[in-house]
């Protein structure tokens, strides 16, 4: 429990920090942190990190920036990644996607909701906690997380695996609109390529036309959407074609070769061996003996670390029972002054590498509205981010 004199503290200290919040959140709009390229954005951080008297401050192997303060036994990490999607084309966007614009108490940018501004959130209630010495007990990681954008998961796979910073409790701050979120449907990324045999366009019957074979099995996935499975929280399952390409000797030619890309979203209970098999086993996939393989990602960090990753990220859920949920519940509603709605996302986030691969208990809870993200009209309400503050102040106290 958290007594109500210190709840009242922590809700003082936020509105006393908001003009540094505010501040901050505004910097860390101006400074571009593409993934792959978050390197000037890690370095802004630490220094603010270091600024607000966090017990230690580093940067690891892949980039990420952690923070931590007290060394308790028990160990809360609060996620924000900090890279962001590019911004399209610029004369689409009527705020400067880089200037941190504030109009009636809004902040406008790239990366506003999605999701890099909570770091402001996640600092600051940094600064809280050590001003009011409430990490007695428990330690308090601060994460900035890199190329999430590119590969979620990715990032708390690193710092957990291979740096051994082993959080027991995750707390994924991407935006919830104040809401409590306990899970979201998992995804992969398959490819399925077939063969046929090229020939001159003139004469088609004397080859094997790739791309018509294609058109068997982008049909019978189609298909397949309707029948995949449901779970009463996270949804239905789903599956959809969203690339296609081919190879052909010249557009006078038969292609020899299609290729298709697959979006598999995966609701509960479905995994990847499951969805493989369900391609594999499609009399036309079976037919034309297409190849069906999961993709891989690959790429270098802004510290020059190579990283890899399989494109599978599992599917995870808690329950609403749960202590973290419970806890999570009691924070919000202390925060926001309500009740608060107990959701899910319906996109991914980290919380596939620390629930769905690590099986570490975690739970939702970010400023800002989904429906912003990656849009040109990215924004981020004052009163989130104070908000915010206040629930990862008292969240450490209550697990």
């Amino acid at each position: 429990m958290i007594e109500k004199e210190i709840q009242l503290k922590i809700r003082e200290l936020a509105k006393k920090y908001q003009k540094d919040i505010v501040k901050f959140a505004q910097k860390i709009i101006q400074t571009p942190s593409f993934s792959t390229k978050e390197g000037n954005l890690v370095n802004l951080i630490k220094k603010e990190m270091e600024k607000v008297g966090f017990d230690k401050v580093m940067i690891d192997r892949m980039g990420n920036i952690i923070g931590f303060i007290g060394k308790g036994k028990k160990k809360i990490m609060i996620d924000a990644h900090i890279d962001t999607v590019g911004i399209g084309d610029p004369k689409a966007w009527k705020i400067d996607p880089f200037k941190g614009i504030i109009k009636n108490n809004i902040i406008y940018g790239r990366g506003a909701s999605d999701q890099k501004l909570s770091m402001a959130s996640i600092v600051y209630a940094g600064k809280i906690i050590k001003d009011l010495n409430l990490a007695k007990d428990y330690t308090y990681i601060a994460v900035g997380s890199v190329q999430e954008e590119d590969c979620d998961g990715l990032p708390l796979l690193h710092i957990i695996k291979k740096e051994k910073i082993k959080p027991d409790y995750v707390i994924i701050t991407e935006p919830t609109n104040l809401s409590v979120y306990r899970g979201h449907r998992g995804r992969i990324e398959i490819k399925v390529t077939v063969k046929g045999k090229s020939c001159h366009a003139s004469a088609p019957e004397r080859g094997d036309n790739a791309l018509v074979k294609m058109a068997d099995i982008i049909k019978e996935i189609t298909n397949l959407n309707e029948k995949l499975k449901s779970d009463p929280f996270l949804g239905k399952g789903s599956i959809v074609v969203t690339y296609i390409e081919c190879k052909t000797p010249s557009l006078n030619a038969v292609p020899d070769e299609a290729t298709i890309y697959i979006d598999r979203r995966l609701t509960k209970g479905e995994d990847k061996n499951i969805s493989i098999s369900q391609i594999k086993t499609l009399p036309s996939v079976k037919k034309h003996k297409a190849t069906v393989e999961i993709l891989n990602y690959n790429a270098t960090s802004w510290k020059n670390l190579k990283v890899t990753q399989e494109k599978y990220f599992p599917t995870w859920v808690i329950e609403e029972d749960h202590p973290l949920v419970k806890a999570a519940v009691k924070a919000a509603e202390i925060a926001i002054d309500k009740k608060p709605i107990v959701g899910k996302w319906i996109f991914s986030t980290n919380g596939v590498a620390s629930c769905g691969r690590l099986n570490i208990p975690t739970v939702g809870f970010g400023p800002g509205n989904e429906i912003y993200a990656h849009s040109i009209n990215e924004q981020m309400p004052v009163e989130h981010l104070i908000k915010a503050t206040i629930f990862y102040s008292i969240i450490p106290s209550l697990v």
